[in-house]
């Protein structure tokens, strides 16, 4: 399949299968990709006979294995087939330290294929990006050629996830950040498809408040990658408490889940049902950091680790886990059947 052109590439088992699916994919799934003013891309999952929906939670992991990242991934292997899960969520920094470099970029599989190999997590991860993934090649991380390569894999700015019983709305919160904009600190991100900046968050607002007035899910929970609330090192984003936040307090939201900060955290709202739950300990951790809160701190953990959340239509429990697979917090969250009659 490769060109003499491509001779370069051709000692390399991972850029020819990219090569090879690259175009078809590229015409197959180009009807997929939205405009930063269409409304949110919906997809679907199915759940589980008994009416349960059981998934993973992982943030801040793409490391090639260090810093424990196949630690982590092997306690997640355990607990999946534990809880037999239907998808795995990706908080965002899939790849550090800058993104990928392009559909090429071994990194994809060094990253993510050859380290989360066990059977149970072989399943759909529905993935956002995270402000490292920016500092890369955006369009190459959000390209549908890399489902050929891995088709567990699927990332996308913004959209939503219907499973029935519960709706989860994908937000992408890197271009709300100012300093990304103003001070790079030396980095380049990628914002192409994102300018101009001001449209697309009002576009992505406004889509994301008429998606959350049309579910008519139990449970309603965003998925992003920066904090809301957190007592590490990056604290509050005051840009996401000014314009992402009343939006989920004006529907309801149950729950805001987040990486960014590299820890597990648990935060509840003092003036609203919103649960904050930071799970960025897919990898590098241990900052040693700690910053009140002037919400309710259920509880904090500064190292590596994950989380899963089991839902039905009566009850959602969160549990947070180590690097060794031991539980290190339970929460459980009860609702009422109501009556049509």
């Amino acid at each position: 399949m490769c060109s003499s052109s491509l001779s370069a590439m051709a000692s390399h088992g991972f850029s020819c299968r990219i090569m090879a699916v690259a175009f078809v994919l590229s015409l197959v799934y180009s009807s997929l990709i939205v405009s930063s003013t269409a409304e949110l891309q919906k997809l679907e999952h199915s759940i589980k006979a008994d009416g349960s929906l059981s998934l993973l939670v992982v943030g801040d992991w793409g490391r090639k294995g260090a810093y424990n990242q196949t630690h982590v991934a092997a306690q997640m292997g355990k607990i999946g087939k534990e809880l037999n899960i239907d998808f795995v969520v990706s908080t965002g920094d899939n790849f550090y330290e800058n993104g990928l470099t392009g559909i090429t970029d071994e990194a994809f599989e060094d990253s993510f294929t050859n380290i989360y190999t066990a059977e149970s997590l072989q399943k759909q991860w529905y993935s956002v990006l995270g402000n490292h993934d920016y500092r890369g090649d955006v369009l190459a991380q959000l390209s549908p050629v890399l489902q050929g390569v891995d088709s567990r894999w699927l990332c996308l700015r913004s959209f939503v996830l219907n499973a029935e019983i519960v709706d989860f709305f994908f937000v992408d919160t890197t271009p709300f950040v100012d300093h990304y904009w103003i001070n790079t600190e030396g980095h380049h991100y990628d914002w192409r498809e994102v300018t101009p900046r001001q449209t697309y968050i009002s576009s992505l607002l406004k889509d994301l408040d008429s998606a959350l007035e049309a579910s008519r899910a139990t449970w309603k929970v965003v998925v992003g990658h920066h904090t809301i609330r957190s007592v590490s090192i990056h604290g509050d984003t005051k840009e996401l408490q000014t314009s992402l936040l009343p939006v989920l307090k004006a529907h309801g939201v149950d729950l805001y889940v987040n990486g960014h900060d590299h820890c597990l955290e648990h935060i509840s709202s003092n003036d609203s049902p919103i649960q904050y739950l930071t799970s960025g300990g897919g990898s590098k951790s241990w900052r040693g950091v700690f910053n009140p809160s002037s919400d309710k701190l259920r509880f904090f953990y500064d190292g590596q680790g994950f989380m899963s959340l089991q839902l039905t239509k009566t009850a959602a429990d969160v549990v947070f886990y180590d690097a060794f697979g031991s539980v290190l917090h339970r929460w459980r969250v009860t609702k009422e059947l109501h009556s049509s009659i």
